[in-house]
């Protein structure tokens, strides 16, 4: 599949040649394409939308081109399509966070973008539910920063406020809503990216799985990558090996970008991921009813933001994720053992569960830069998206660690890498992420 859709797209360019270019000269060369970005899951294509669009309008004339590499038959089928599709409000996290920032920012983004392109989603609002006076104080700190740092609508409800909403949730000490997170589709975004996309001039090759990467030669006083890089991309239906040259290099890789990380980086500077899955469970029972999304607060440390209660666009009530700490990125089934430590959660805001109701669903991998929570502090606390551009080369954009917000942060992150690599019309963006 790779080959043949490279060599279509290079056909109308550069011609076949150019795939069996010499390396060894040390002079400025023609790349093959401008952009190639390394994952075709929601941020993947989001980046290649930005980068796609930007030269389609500010550089029409251009021999500009992105590529957009994906290992798997069909894009987006990893964390993308594997997690609860929330567009979250942009609560949790420090306030001068790139996970806040772009949260913030994607939110606002994404919103408009289905609206425009009548993507399925919906503002269903959210609750989270403090059982005591603990849980209620870190409530009150959410509370406080979002309304004098972070300008993001949250409000707490009386007590009669919430039986009346929600006759059936358990909050002992308080609720504190987010008006603004939603629901989408995450299928349907992914696929209106990728018809953005390749409107805008974009390449997609699916089955294309990136096995080497190395800088194209350069002047001794030059960083790695001043000429561009070399990739070798194996076809994964035929094995067949295909080379191709890029002024530029997004490893967008989500659960492998540290293998793709570790293909360019030096050897001290690899990394070792860690993956968290999260199990979900289906819930069949009309009773207890909810319309909202509900969720604990978060216990510090746990690696998520708690088994929550979570609504498809047809009002499907599901349960999840839980965090299960595997050495396999690939373990995707759902792990039936756990429920009942799930219920024991659910049964804390949702008392009136029926367990018969319940049953396991789907499971979906988060990658993780260190075994750590969502909003804690210290050594094993917060960890942050990194995206950068990696020190000691040129041309390379690395998104490692890109876990939740991350769907919601999708259209800002693209956004952000557009900037780092052609600029911005405004001079003003989100910052990158310090090195690891």
């Amino acid at each position: 599949m790779f080959a043949r859709t490279a060599r279509r797209q290079l056909q109308s360019s550069t011609g076949l040649s150019c795939i069996a270019r010499s390396f060894s000269s040390t002079a400025p060369v023609r790349t093959d394409f401008t952009h190639v970005i390394i994952g075709g899951g929601v941020v993947g294509l989001a980046i290649a939308r930005s980068l796609a669009s930007y030269h389609a309008t500010h550089n029409p004339n251009t021999t500009s081109s992105t590529l957009l590499l994906e290992r798997h038959p069909h894009l987006g089928t990893e964390t993308s399509s594997r997690n609860s599709e929330v567009i979250h409000g942009g609560l949790y996290y420090p306030p001068d966070s790139l996970k806040t920032r772009l949260c913030i920012a994607g939110r606002e983004q994404l919103y408009d973008l289905c609206n425009k392109y009548s993507i399925p989603h919906r503002k269903t609002g959210k609750w989270i539910v403090a059982q005591d006076a603990a849980q209620l104080e870190s409530l009150e700190r959410i509370h406080e920063t979002c309304k004098s740092t972070l300008g993001v609508p949250t409000r707490f409800l009386t007590k009669t406020e919430a039986r009346n909403a929600e006759p059936d949730v358990r909050a002992e000490a308080g609720v504190l809503e987010s008006p603004e997170t939603g629901i989408v589709d995450s299928h349907a975004l992914m696929t209106a990216l990728r018809g953005l996309f390749e409107d805008a001039g974009g390449t997609v090759a699916v089955n294309s799985s990136v096995t080497s990467i190395t800088p194209l030669p350069t002047s001794p006083s030059s960083l790695p990558g001043s000429s561009g890089y070399v990739l070798t991309v194996q076809d994964t239906t035929t094995g067949e090996p295909s080379r191709i040259t890029a002024s530029t290099v997004i490893n967008s890789a989500g659960l492998h970008a540290c293998t793709i990380h570790n293909l360019l980086a030096p050897a001290a500077r690899h990394i070792t991921p860690f993956y968290a899955k999260g199990n979900y469970f289906a819930y069949t029972s009309p009773r207890p009813r909810v319309s909202r999304l509900i969720y604990p607060v978060v216990t510090p440390g746990s690696g998520g933001l708690g088994t929550h209660l979570t609504l498809d666009l047809a009002s499907r009530i599901r349960f999840g994720p839980d965090v299960e700490w595997v050495a396999d990125p690939t373990s995707l089934s759902v792990t039936a053992s756990r429920l009942p430590a799930a219920v024991a959660e659910i049964r804390k805001y949702l008392p009136g569960i029926e367990v018969d109701a319940l049953a396991p669903d789907y499971a979906g991998i988060r990658p993780k830069l260190r075994r750590a929570g969502a909003e804690g502090k210290g050594k094993d606390g917060f960890v942050d998206f990194y995206v950068r551009r990696e020190d000691g080369f040129e041309g390379w954009v690395n998104l490692l660690g890109i876990e939740s917000p991350g769907l919601t942060s999708s259209l800002a992150i693209g956004g952000l890498v557009r900037e780092m690599l052609v600029g911005s019309k405004s001079g003003r963006g989100v910052d990158e992420a310090p090195a690891l």
